[in-house]
């Protein structure tokens, strides 16, 4: 009986990456079939758009993905999951506000989002139980990758990050779904994802290689300069002084006559579709599509003030002309360390006044204007808009789960129930998934572990989360261990 485990080496420039659990299940009795080595192989191709999931709701409704990332753990109390009749150190110092949708009720924060409620869907049952303390890296990682870190210290902060990390997600998918468009397939802005010293833990290719890195956009200034997207650099996309792209076309042909004379070397490297790349880069610099995208400036002032004049708000502006221009991942961070003071969402002080006067107005602004902004201009039913933290918060203020000390205007890290928003690329309109306890500290219906909404993420994009990937020891890993949470699809 033959059983493929692994392959002859990993290659980052092949661009179908393996074969999926069910087709290593199926190969291990083909002996009997008669099948040969080569044509085992050959499954590969299909691997990515294969399994029963192809037949549930949301398989493959995506072109792109916007991950609207809360670093920090926003409380879902505060925001979007409301409580009354419950202790005064539970119950929010916001007043719910009804928006328009019954029940989906916000609080006074949240008054944009409020207004569009009918484009989205609530998961209000988020929930897992944490490995190690409760420390914002660990839950980043997860996020992120699909999978848990080995390495925790007493104190919760992780490793830098390794090539022997698990890719980031948008890093998969890059790999298995390359844009059609010649454009950067996967940035990441507007800073890296941080707790403390911990740099980017989670947000890297890991063992797929650095080929497969975002598009790190990360503008100078610091992280309270609200006007840093307005100077925005990206001159690596750029031809050099000197070089037109009638130049560079000349050297692309010039090219093409070398390889022509070198047969042999062709045909070695014919498998990687070396042409299919160095076409698709000589598109991107010489036309420019790239450095448009990325100017905001095009833009009408009504629409940059909508988005907010703030880098979040800008960000979420750049996310939407990333993605109309080709991009097939972008991911937005919070732009604040996790772990850190004024906009932060880590409110183990002074939640009322930072929410209020600081984080609150800026998500607000963002996430409603990126999300009406996609759906009048008909892209939010090809485009899937996730945005959640890495946990929510305890739901008694002043109480401590993760060693941290809280005030009474605090609230500690809580992965065991928060709340998370998607919209787009089939997802339902105006709905609730799942619903928590009378003090949102669990759920009481439908749990959704953060990795199930990760292989949803894969699977709205045509991607079997059950896809096999290899790492650096040539190892075969499933996408995601887990199951996409296809409910929240029509």
């Amino acid at each position: 009986m033959l059983s493929i485990l692994g392959q002859a080496g990993k290659d980052v420039c092949d661009k179908e990456v393996g074969v999926s659990r069910r087709s290593v299940l199926r190969v291990g009795g083909s002996a009997m079939f008669g099948l040969s080595l080569n044509q085992i192989l050959q499954m590969q191709s299909a691997s990515a758009n294969e399994g029963a999931s192809k037949n549930s709701p949301g398989w493959g409704k995506a072109k792109s993905v916007i991950l609207v990332y809360l670093q920090g753990g926003p409380s879902h109390l505060d925001l979007w999951d409301p409580k009354d009749n419950v202790p005064d150190n539970v119950r929010s110092v916001f007043k719910r506000a009804k928006t328009k949708v019954p029940g989906m009720d916000v609080t006074e924060l949240l008054p944009k989002i409020g207004q569009i409620t009918d484009k989205l869907t609530m998961i209000r049952s988020m929930s897992y139980k944490p490995k190690g303390l409760f420390n914002h890296t660990a839950a980043i990682y997860q996020l992120h990758t699909g999978y848990t870190t080995d390495k925790v210290s007493p104190s919760g902060q992780l490793e830098p990050p390794s090539p022997k990390d698990f890719p980031t997600f948008g890093s998969n998918v890059v790999r298995l779904k390359p844009p059609t468009e010649a454009m950067i397939p996967f940035v990441m802005m507007p800073r890296p994802l941080q707790e403390s010293n911990v740099v980017n833990k989670g947000g890297t290719a890991g063992f797929l290689g650095r080929a497969y890195d975002p598009y790190y956009m990360f503008p100078q200034g610091g992280d309270m300069d609200m006007a840093k997207m307005n100077r925005v650099n990206v001159d690596d996309l750029k031809l050099r002084d000197g070089i037109s792209p009638i130049r560079l076309n000349r050297r692309a042909r010039l090219r093409d006559i070398v390889n022509q004379k070198m047969p042999e070397i062709g045909k070695a490297v014919e498998r990687y579709d070396l042409d299919d790349y160095y076409k698709s880069a000589i598109k991107l610099i010489s036309s420019g599509k790239a450095r448009e995208a990325f100017d905001l400036s095009l833009e009408k002032q009504s629409t940059r003030d909508k988005y907010g004049s703030t880098t979040f708000g800008q960000c979420c502006l750049l996310a939407r002309r990333l993605v109309e221009a080709g991009t097939r991942v972008v991911e937005v961070v919070w732009p604040k360390v996790a772990n850190s003071d004024n906009h932060s969402w880590d409110v183990h002080v002074g939640l009322t006044g930072r929410m209020k006067n600081q984080a609150a107005p800026m998500l607000d602004s963002g996430v409603s204007a990126l999300i009406s902004d996609l759906d009048e201009r008909g892209m939010l039913d090809e485009t899937l808009v996730v945005c959640l933290g890495e946990f929510g918060r305890s739901p008694q203020r002043g109480y401590s789960t993760s060693g941290n000390s809280n005030s009474d205007d605090g609230r500690d890290h809580w992965p065991y129930c928060y709340t998370s928003l998607v919209a787009g690329a089939g997802t339902k309109r105006g709905f609730v998934y799942g619903k928590s306890d009378a003090t949102a500290s669990a759920p009481l219906e439908n749990p959704v572990h953060p990795v199930e909404l990760l292989a949803a993420m894969y699977h709205s994009l045509g991607i079997d989360p059950n896809t096999i990937v290899y790492n650096h020891l040539n190892q075969p890993r499933e996408l995601v261990k887990a199951e996409p949470v296809t409910s929240i699809f029509s």
